[in-house]
């Protein structure tokens, strides 16, 4: 077992599945809030853009899918806030336009093939170098800022924009650094889960949370153990039993939202029943206490 921390591309996959296990969800919670579940998928498509030019200028693919995910994640906020009848419509070509000029540009350089695309889109553990580890351990550096020390505003207007604009609170700006957060966190993961799958780590360990918890603050605390727990034991899987490990690990967080809403259906039937009862015997007690008036247990006889 101890094999896997002596060989160096496996110490780099292990510290980015980490980042990733708790970038991922932290960013996710807030865009579950919102109703924005794959918004990530989108950010996904138009980082592909961002890979095929870092092939292209002989740059480093990870920056360069940094800069244009960001580009792109703002102007999906802008059109969200400003779109009318015809926003989906400039979204998907957006979206499709992102995924059609990565496959373009990637192709077009001289360094770049498909194989080269296929690493980033579904994630590879050999392939994750140095410099990658260096830029993931900046960008989630960000991410992890700007989600925790700032998660009460972030919340507040992930909940009622109405709300938040009446208390003060800077709504637009807040809004954009949801979505160049979102676009951080998509290029942190793509190296681990792969571009097509990172929206998934971003919003299934929070769905899973969610299932037995009630307040922010622990769902938060939960999804982002859940994330980085999926996310170790996918990477060792798959390096032990050769298998993708970008897959692997959605499926795993998949499999423990099922264990975990299975475990919540008793436990909610089970609080709806104390809930009744407790409302019974309140409603038995004020009857009780006032002159007249009719127990529940009571009937009317005609």
């Amino acid at each position: 077992m101890m094999e896997i921390f002596q060989t160096e591309f496996m110490q780099r996959a292990l510290i980015a599945a980490v980042l990733v296990g708790i970038t991922a969800p932290a960013i996710g919670i807030y865009l579950v809030q919102r109703r924005q579940a794959l918004m990530g998928d989108g950010i996904g498509h138009i980082a592909m853009t961002g890979v095929g030019l870092g092939f292209l200028l002989n740059s480093s693919p990870v920056w360069m899918a940094t800069l244009i995910a960001v580009v792109g994640a703002v102007t999906m906020e802008l059109i969200r806030a400003y779109g009318k009848t015809r926003g989906d419509i400039a979204l998907a070509m957006l979206f499709y336009g992102g995924m059609a000029g990565g496959v373009l540009l990637i192709n077009l350089s001289d360094t770049g093939s498909n194989a080269n695309l296929s690493s980033y889109l579904f994630g590879s553990l050999s392939t994750v170098s140095d410099s990658d580890v260096t830029a993931i351990c900046l960008l989630a550096a960000f991410v992890v800022l700007v989600t925790v020390g700032l998660r009460k505003q972030l919340f507040a207007v992930s909940q009622d924009e109405e709300f938040a604009r009446v208390t003060g609170l800077p709504v637009r700006a807040l809004n954009l650094l949801i979505a160049v957060t979102a676009a951080v966190t998509v290029t942190v993961a793509m190296r681990v889960v792969g571009l097509l799958l990172v929206s998934a780590l971003m919003v299934v360990p929070v769905a899973a949370a969610q299932q037995i918890t009630r307040s922010f603050k622990v769902t938060f605390i939960l999804s982002v153990v859940i994330g980085t727990a999926v996310t170790l034991s996918g990477t060792v899987t798959s390096y032990y039993q050769d298998v993708p490990p970008g897959a692997t690990i959605v499926l795993m967080a998949i499999g423990v939202f099922v264990v975990l809403t299975a475990l919540a259906t008793p436990l909610a039937r089970r609080r709806a029943r104390t809930v009744a009862t407790a409302d019974a015997t309140c409603t038995a007690d004020v009857a009780k206490d006032v002159p007249g008036a009719r127990r529940p247990a009571d009937e009317v006889t005609v």
